[in-house]
């Protein structure tokens, strides 16, 4: 390797290093955001791993933005209507939306109404007026700035932003119903509520047994690992830690374990994991220690 091409090198690996930090600093405003826009805290993870893992790619094949954060969340905005145009093609269905109004560019009640709406009253606009709402009403981003995200003009952001505002306060106004009970697999829960009881008794052994040979780990935003011998270490930092309490709840309406401290075992929890069966054993577990920036706007409860 030549010099120059050393310099190259070098050079690549800064911006990426810098990129790093600055994404790593952006990560829960860009979860905020992802996650508002297709009505998951869940899926607005995986949306916001799809970005981080884009703009590496660009910065290492040369690409890099004068400013980072418009940048990461115009690869966000994309990646989140890629998901619901995939989406609505499953669902046989697809949504429009007219941008023809003109809205007040600042309010204070408009934004205290959007920063309330629950994830659920959010999908219930259209794609063009929910990124406009989440990004002036929630983030706090100027005009300019959601034009520099979009790539749309100020008259384009206005329209959806007023449409989007009328429709939440209608929302807010009218009485909240409650939303439907999923249908539960009473085997799925049957077997979280033994990984509970056995990883609150810290019987991690018996955890370890119950792991699959190709079992997969997610510890959302720190590490991946994959094979009952790597993922069976999962275990030894709780075994390591006494400021848990586990309990099996509803996120999202999927089985989930919430987290809590044992201090306030009943109080609400300070993050989840989700588990992932198959044939009787653990396939998946995806736990969000590190990722507690998706408690903002989760929807969940204790099992009924």
């Amino acid at each position: 390797m030549t010099g120059s091409q050393d310099q190259a090198v070098a050079a690549t690996e800064s911006r990426l290093r810098a990129f790093e930090r600055e994404a790593a600093s952006l990560r829960a405003r860009l979860h905020r955001y992802a996650s508002r826009m297709v009505g998951s805290v869940i899926d607005g993870e995986d949306i916001v791993q799809e970005a981080l893992a884009k703009g590496f790619v660009a910065i290492r094949n040369g690409d890099m933005p004068d400013r980072t954060e418009p940048w990461l969340f115009r690869i966000a905005h994309n990646a989140a209507l890629d998901f619901l145009r995939k989406r609505a093609r499953l669902r046989g269905r697809e949504s429009e939306v007219e941008l023809d109004t003109i809205a007040d560019e600042n309010s204070a009640l408009d934004a205290r109404i959007a920063a309330e709406a629950s994830l659920a009253e959010l999908m219930q606009l259209p794609p063009a007026q929910r990124c406009a709402v989440v990004l002036k009403d929630v983030l706090g981003h100027s005009l300019e700035e959601i034009g520099e995200i979009l790539e749309t003009s100020d008259m384009a952001i206005k329209g959806a932003l007023q449409r989007g505002r009328e429709s939440l306060r209608k929302l807010a106004a009218a009485p909240r119903m409650a939303p439907p009970r999923p249908a539960l697999d009473r085997q799925d829960m049957r077997r979280l509520g033994d990984y509970v009881v056995a990883f609150n008794a810290r019987d991690f052994d018996t955890l370890r047994g119950l792991l699959a040979e190709d079992v997969k780990l997610e510890l959302v935003n720190r590490l991946r690992a994959d094979g009952k011998e790597y993922v069976g270490n999962y275990f030894g930092r709780y075994a390591d830690e006494t400021h848990w309490h586990f309990a099996t709840g509803l996120v999202e309406g999927r089985p989930a374990i919430l987290v809590t401290s044992p201090e306030r075992p009943d109080g609400p929890p300070r993050y989840f994991i989700l588990i992932d069966w198959k044939d009787s054993r653990i396939a998946g577990i995806r736990d969000f220690l590190f990722a507690d920036y998706v408690m903002d706007g989760l929807e969940y409860s204790g099992t009924p």
